[in-house]
């Protein structure tokens, strides 16, 4: 996983409850085992399990892929 950027919408109603993260991956593959390791860890499963003491940071999940355009400044 190679991190990209986070963002914060600036305005409501996303802006009390949203954060959007843009990660890249050499491929589709790539970031479904990448993932699935990740959720797999040990480690992450024990500080998952410490943050939701007082219930779920996170109630939905939105995953898009896509490829930067051919006038993309990142293409």
């Amino acid at each position: 996983m190679t991190s990209v950027g986070y963002f914060a919408p600036t305005d409501e109603p996303l802006s009390k409850n949203t954060l959007i993260y843009v990660l890249a991956f050499p491929s589709r593959e790539a970031a479904k085992k990448s993932w699935d390791e990740f959720r797999n860890d040990p480690e992450w499963q024990k500080v998952q399990k410490e943050s939701e003491a007082n219930g779920k940071l996170v109630t939905k999940v939105d995953s898009v892929f896509a490829e930067p355009t051919d006038y993309s400044p990142m293409k």
